[in-house]
């Protein structure tokens, strides 16, 4: 079996795609047809780090829309990222 590839919309190449919608509905769709596995699994490490570091329960509707919109605009662009005050990035084992 081919591997299938997109033009992702984060990274701007063509890269590995998704297996399957990610995410439910016409915006799942998108990101199927136009994001990568890598930037796929870039944002679930963002998104990690948002829930955390805002405390935000992923059952609660405020916290499903927020989470949304940066999900949006960290594969898409189009918008500021929420800043996480004081976070810093761990460093590379290198």
């Amino acid at each position: 079996m081919t591997e299938r590839t997109v033009f992702c919309a984060r990274l701007q190449c063509e890269a590995k795609g998704l297996n399957k919608p990610p995410y439910p509905g016409a915006l799942g769709q998108r990101i199927f047809e136009q994001v990568s596995e890598a930037a796929w699994l870039a944002w679930r490490g963002h998104q990690t780090m948002l829930i955390n570091e805002y405390r935000l329960s992923p059952i609660d509707p405020k916290a499903r829309k927020f989470l949304e919109e940066e999900m949006q605009k960290f594969l898409f662009g189009g918008g500021e990222l929420a800043a996480v005050a004081g976070y810093v990035a761990p460093a590379s084992p290198d």
